[in-house]
């Protein structure tokens, strides 16, 4: 159970707080409502880009690191699909210099010709040697683009194509700054051994005069039902062929994300799990082999992942993996392997509660989702999923005309 109390700051900034005491530690994490669903599908990248470009400096604040550092304090941000987050741990003395640093750069960020020409090259790098460059870099890539055909989720977070990255203009990106850098446009938690009724009003005190200029976005194209099964087969000089599938399912605040997030564990969650053991150690088809969900807020997808051993045929590899999915429909899981799972995610949340990043992180995300008291309700919600559940879910989901798959055959 992690308390918690809300603000929402009349320029729109929702502040969220929770006292730990139990840490020397504040946790300071701002999480802004844009990701790469937000992108125009000609100028992909921006929101990652973003990501770098607000440790640049501002007027103000020349370098962002610097006083982070002489305060204590470690920062860093990720990007992805839904959301940019920036956060920031300290001494609980320190606090304010993480809150001086968040709202200088909200609106004073200092972009500049050569910073954004210097963090394009960045960003490009990245793009080359992650995705371009590296043995089945591009596999998730193209699993998306292959999954959907309306929905941004189409391109991954690094974006489509390193061109729309290298031709984007100061203007542009300047546009997109003041379009999603706002603080109606944000989430702010803080986590600290520290009376919440005065953590929200440092929140007032650094944020309250900062000015927001509403908009409208963008909405964003919902991926219409898949009535066909796809496939696409690439060739690649990488050291194995891998099978990947990929079902639509629920969003995330849906019965399915639950659901499909313990199924995936029922099936690749250790040495223990059904895919593991039927398809690596008895039949001995792959060499190895994942199942996840994407997380993703909007519909998702739920993925089954392997690379095949040498004497393993593309049709086995297929066939094994729709036999595992179709055995969920009909043969119940034993109540060892579900509470064996649920206790997995029971444990990895509570575990994830002593953290105080973990803390302000969350809290920011739930309130992104539009639900913030989920926080203390999910792990209650895995406990209720039971055989039916599941067997509802594998019938909806598992089905050859919801799925895509992606052949990454070796040359």
């Amino acid at each position: 159970m992690i308390p918690y109390k809300k603000r929402i700051l009349e320029n729109g900034l929702t502040v969220v707080v929770n006292r730990d005491r139990s840490s020397k530690l504040s946790a300071v994490n701002l999480l802004y409502k844009v990701g790469a669903r937000n992108e125009d599908p000609d100028r992909t990248g921006f929101a990652h880009l973003f990501e770098h470009l607000m440790f640049r400096g501002t007027c103000d604040v020349p370098s962002f690191d610097l006083p982070v550092q002489m305060a204590s304090g470690e920062d860093n941000a990720f990007t992805n699909n839904d959301y940019t987050n920036f956060y920031l741990t300290l001494p609980v003395d320190n606090l304010e210099t993480a809150l001086w640093l968040e709202s200088d750069r909200m609106q004073g960020l200092w972009i500049t010709p050569e910073k954004l020409e210097t963090e394009k090259r960045v960003v490009v790098e990245e793009f080359r040697q992650r995705y371009l460059n590296q043995p089945y870099g591009d596999q998730t890539m193209l699993l998306r683009a292959l999954a959907y055909r309306i929905h941004p989720y189409r391109w991954a977070t690094i974006g489509r194509s390193t061109d729309h990255i290298e031709g984007a203009t100061l203007d542009e990106v300047e546009h997109f700054y003041r379009t999603f850098y706002r603080p109606s446009n944000a989430v702010l938690a803080l986590s600290a051994d520290r009376d919440e009724e005065a953590m929200l009003d440092l929140a007032e005190k650094w944020f309250g005069e900062l000015q927001d200029t509403p908009f409208t976005p963008a909405p964003i194209p919902q991926e219409p039902q898949q009535e066909e099964a796809r496939t696409l087969v690439v060739e690649r000089d990488v050291p194995a062929t891998t099978i990947s599938i990929a079902y639509h399912m629920g969003d995330r605040l849906s019965k399915d994300f639950c659901t499909g997030d313990l199924v995936s564990d029922l099936l690749s969650g250790g040495d223990s799990s059904r895919l593991y053991q039927h398809l690596v150690k008895d039949e001995r088809l792959f060499a190895s082999v994942n199942a996840y969900i994407s997380g993703d807020v909007d519909p998702g997808l739920f993925i089954l992942t392997g690379q095949l051993l040498p004497t393993t045929t593309e049709e086995q590899a297929i066939e094994a993996f729709h036999r595992e999915t179709e055995s969920l429909k009909h043969e119940a899981a034993s109540a060892y392997e579900l509470e064996k799972v649920k206790n997995k995610f029971e444990a990895n949340a509570l575990f994830g509660e002593l953290n105080v990043m973990n803390k302000a992180m969350n809290l920011c995300y739930y309130d992104f989702l539009g639900d913030l008291e989920l926080i203390n309700r999910e792990i209650a919600q895995y406990r209720s999923i039971d055989t039916e559940r599941i067997f509802e879910f594998a019938r909806r989901i598992f089905r050859a005309e919801n799925s895509s798959t992606l052949i990454y055959r070796a040359r």
